[in-house]
């Protein structure tokens, strides 16, 4: 029987799985993920499962994930859209900003660093002016980063030769936006995947020559995303309610929600999961964006600790830090509890309601600082999550488990690339006792 090794190379740890084509979990490995060179983390995950010459599926999110700017026409209309756009497709939004760009407006989007740029604006027919102003502002100015182009349909071609007469690399793709109310996502979605895989995944100092960028075939959100959505087709017949995952990680914290429904024509289960069902926190990380979780516990009033502001501070100057005494470990509970807290109300209010009269059927908790904790810091975990007062009406009836042999986003790979029945058979394997 054939087998397959998964891989997701993250901003802290490079992590590996087993899986045979029938949907058994053979073993996992994980190992810190080792810029400037990840191929040596690879290496030793592979080793250590012993899957050399094995085939490769493998995501990533390495070097702080996916980070996005959006640049669009009216605050509420197109550069929402974009924004949402960004969003399905695993970024970190970094920016966003709307309107004609003016000096001031390039300086502050250029001091965000984005490795893509949304270039949205106007509806097909509508309004063509502020995309060419803005097209052509970028082009004279010093922001070098790929560009998807979704923006007014009779503008695409003007704006895209603009900005390619500048040595910009341009991916131009349909309208997030055709018209009024109607949103797009689709092309530019795969547009943002496509940049990502052929020029991002290779310029951010993490391996040299082409092999790692050649292996990547999907951002790790992506990825995760679909393993979400197999999972909530195969837990459809419980009925239970919706499947809500939080995934916790060194840089993002992002949670996806999916909602089973039911076909009455065809009388079958489909999975309904729009493009707004993911978001990912850029600013709620455990390691890269720590200070953020103390800061937005502070606004929301959650929590307010110089210690721990402290304990975070130091965690984002150490990335590859790792905790080796039961202090570290309680602080990196209480800051992963956090920031599942304010992930899941964030994306709470976004979905607006949407998961349905039953909330949530069940809660997976991801990431390494929940396969890794001690019964009581998940319990003091879950108990943060179903007292919190927006989360408790969504959470009363949940089960609340761990992905602790790390399936969902193997189980993401494995259906992108065609393997369905392997995909399920490995989640039916973790969930659906």
């Amino acid at each position: 029987m054939s087998t397959l090794l998964c891989l997701d190379i993250g901003s802290t740890w490079t992590k590996g799985a087993l899986v045979t084509e029938n949907g058994t979990l053979v073993g996992t490995a994980q190992h810190p993920t080792t810029p400037p060179e990840v191929l040596d983390g690879i290496a030793s995950v592979t080793t250590r499962l012993d899957a050399q010459g094995l085939p490769v599926l493998a995501c990533s999110s390495a070097g702080g994930g996916l980070r996005l700017a959006v640049v669009g026409q009216e605050r509420l209309v197109s550069a929402e859209a974009g924004y949402r756009v960004a969003l399905s497709a695993g970024a970190k939004i970094v920016h966003v900003v709307a309107g004609q760009l003016d000096g001031a407006a390039i300086r502050e989007l250029r001091a965000t660093r984005p490795d893509l740029v949304l270039l949205a604006g106007g509806t097909d027919g509508g309004d063509r002016s502020v995309l060419l102003h803005n097209a052509k502002r970028i082009a004279a100015n010093r922001l070098r980063p790929p560009i998807v182009l979704a923006g007014n349909a009779d503008a695409r071609a003007e704006a895209k030769a603009l900005l390619q007469e500048t040595g910009r690399t341009v991916v131009a793709t349909d309208n997030v936006l055709p018209d009024v109310g109607e949103l797009a996502p689709g092309p530019a979605r795969a547009a943002i995947r496509e940049l990502f895989l052929r020029h991002v995944i290779g310029g951010k100092g993490l391996s040299k020559g082409n092999t790692f960028r050649n292996l990547v075939k999907a951002v790790t959100p992506d990825a995760v995303l679909g393993g979400v959505s197999r999972l909530a087709a195969i837990l459809a017949a419980r009925e239970a309610g919706a499947v809500l995952v939080v995934d916790v990680g060194g840089a993002t914290t992002d949670v996806y929600s999916a909602v089973s429904t039911v076909d009455e024509n065809a009388m079958e289960r489909t999975v309904a999961l729009p493009a707004d069902r993911r978001t990912v926190e850029g600013d709620l990380g455990m390691r890269w964006s720590a200070p953020g979780i103390v800061a937005e516990a502070k606004a929301e009033r959650l929590e307010s600790n110089q210690d721990l502001a402290d304990e975070a501070q130091y965690r984002s100057a150490n990335v590859d830090w790792i905790p080796e005494d039961d202090h570290g470990r309680d602080v990196d509970a209480t800051l992963a509890g956090l920031a599942a807290v304010l992930a899941v109300r964030r994306h709470l209010r976004l979905v607006d309601g949407q998961l349905g009269p039953k909330g949530a059927g069940l809660l997976v908790l991801s990431g390494g600082v929940f396969r890794h904790a001690t019964p009581e810091r998940l319990q003091a975990i879950e108990d943060r999550l179903r007292a919190d007062p927006v989360l408790r009406p969504v959470l009363r009836n949940a089960d609340v488990t761990v992905d602790r042999r790390y399936v969902l986003a193997p189980a993401g790979l494995l259906a992108d690339a065609g393997r369905t029945k392997t995909a399920d058979a490995l989640l039916a394997n973790h969930f659906s006792a």
